[in-house]
């Protein structure tokens, strides 16, 4: 059986008459799937279907792993006919009709990934292998959704990843078992700096702190690509352990830099602290070169605001969501996720909804959970209705394109909630490149792995 599926994406993806760069055809339909079910690995045979989350229950994004699990349990409720359906309401596809996936009650499992890569795949890999997880999804660190990544393509299971902002997740370390719907540091930094420059000119010198880790790495890199292709230089570009809590040490010589603008490629509790510590050090009132010094945070989540308080006070960034749309997929799922919890969710909790909802439509329409049929019904996959706008799914690297939202911390903030104001939306067709950009060359998406 797995050799009979690896001939058909083999068929589907070589033919050279195909031509370069065009989409993948649908030859095999779902029915053709649904014949072939069962010779997948943790094919479900009773009446439920088990889905493992694997999020950070501990550790420095521990606040996005919490938002994740809630997530998920609603999503979990929702496919389950429970609750007032949520997104799947506005989902422009249609299949989801709320009595679980394929007709089987959806059940979870959950993982604590710690934030680290090798604890992360452990749980994953129990999940799989004692719990029968059919699908893994979750986390909140690059390094870790590349790690559970790669285990997944080794299983033969799907990959939904929750909170992957590094290029290489969809780049070098890209996987054909492995779908990302969250965006990326090109993104951000093709979003964000064109709003820097317009308001804070083009001669300015950036020094950078760095999360000393992929997604690090990769921000930083595109940041840095992007705010100089427009006249920025870059002074320092100093690495930091993702364990680091006390980030004196790290801003203290900024002050004598000659920078007067300090980038903070850093994310969750390591942001919050790092941005704490810069504003004690004096930098947001402090003046650099006859201008004011300024200080950016990337990648924004209102998790993060709420956690760093007023210091987030007009700081720019950039989110993949934000609870303060107006579309009405957003307006849906920001009234279910706050009947149930008592507040608005976060992007983490958004993306990780979605992932669910997007990995059970596929479901739905390849008539399996065979991994092969599920990755051919996301790529080039183009839907709405979930927040972002139109969006698709890249056949080619399996990332996700979207609108951006461009986002700066509230003056006057009307709640603990209330902390981040939309800025710009950047159209999709801004942030989107070619699948051998520079910053995503490498790596091989291969064939996927049905684990039988």
């Amino acid at each position: 059986m797995s050799k009979l599926i690896t001939s058909r994406r083999g068929l589907i993806k070589s033919g050279a008459a195909l031509g370069a760069g065009l989409a993948t055809p649908t030859i095999f339909g779902s029915s053709v799937w649904a014949a072939s079910d069962g010779g997948y690995a943790n094919a479900p045979t009773g009446s439920t279907v088990t889905l493992g989350f694997n999020v950070p229950q501990s550790g420095p994004y521990a606040d996005e792993g919490a938002d994740e699990l809630r997530a998920y349990m609603l999503a979990v409720e929702h496919l389950n006919g429970e609750g007032d359906g949520g997104m799947m309401n506005t989902f422009s596809s249609k299949e989801l009709k709320g009595n679980g996936i394929l007709g089987r009650k959806v059940e979870y499992v959950t993982g604590d990934t710690q934030t680290k890569s090798d604890a992360a795949r452990a749980s994953a890999k129990s999940m799989i292998e004692k719990d029968g997880a059919v699908m893994i999804t979750g986390g909140s660190s690059s390094g870790v959704a590349i790690a559970v990544q790669g285990l997944c393509q080794e299983a033969g299971i799907i990959f939904m990843a929750g909170l992957t902002h590094s290029n290489d997740t969809t780049g070098k370390d890209k996987k054909a078992n492995g779908f990302r719907h969250f965006f990326n540091g090109y993104m951000s930094a093709a979003a964000l700096a064109p709003v820097l420059v317009d308001r804070y000119g083009a001669d300015r010198k950036a020094y950078h702190l760095t999360a000393d880790y992929t997604w690090g790495w990769t921000q930083q890199a595109s940041m840095a690509a992007a705010t100089e292709a427009l006249g920025w230089e870059t002074v320092n570009n100093v690495l930091t352990p993702l364990a680091t809590q006390d980030f004196s040490s790290y801003v203290a010589p900024v002050l004598n830099s000659g920078a007067d603008v300090l980038i903070l490629n850093h994310y969750g509790g390591n942001m919050v602290n790092s941005l704490t510590s810069a504003v004690q050090f004096g930098l947001k009132n402090k003046q650099v070169n006859g201008k004011n010094f300024e200080i950016v945070v990337p990648l924004y989540s209102r998790l993060m605001a709420r956690g760093a308080g007023e210091n987030v006070k007009g700081i720019f960034g950039s989110t993949n969501w934000h609870w303060s749309l107006s579309d009405e997929g957003s307006k849906a799922f920001v009234k279910s996720f706050g009947e149930k919890y008592g507040f608005p969710p976060s992007q983490a909790a958004h993306t990780v909804y979605c992932q669910t909802l997007l990995y059970a439509d596929a479901v739905e329409r390849a008539g399996t959970h065979n991994p092969c049929g599920v990755a051919e019904a996301l790529e080039g996959f183009k839907f709405s209705g979930l927040g972002n706008g139109d969006v698709e799914y890249r056949a080619d690297d399996h990332q996700c394109f979207k609108d951006v939202l461009v986002v700066k911390g509230k003056e006057n903030p009307t709640s603990e909630f209330d902390l981040l104001e939309i800025v710009e939306i950047t159209p999709r067709a801004k942030v989107e490149y070619a699948p051998d950009n520079e910053f995503f060359a490498g790596g091989d998406l291969g064939q996927c792995n049905p684990g039988v």
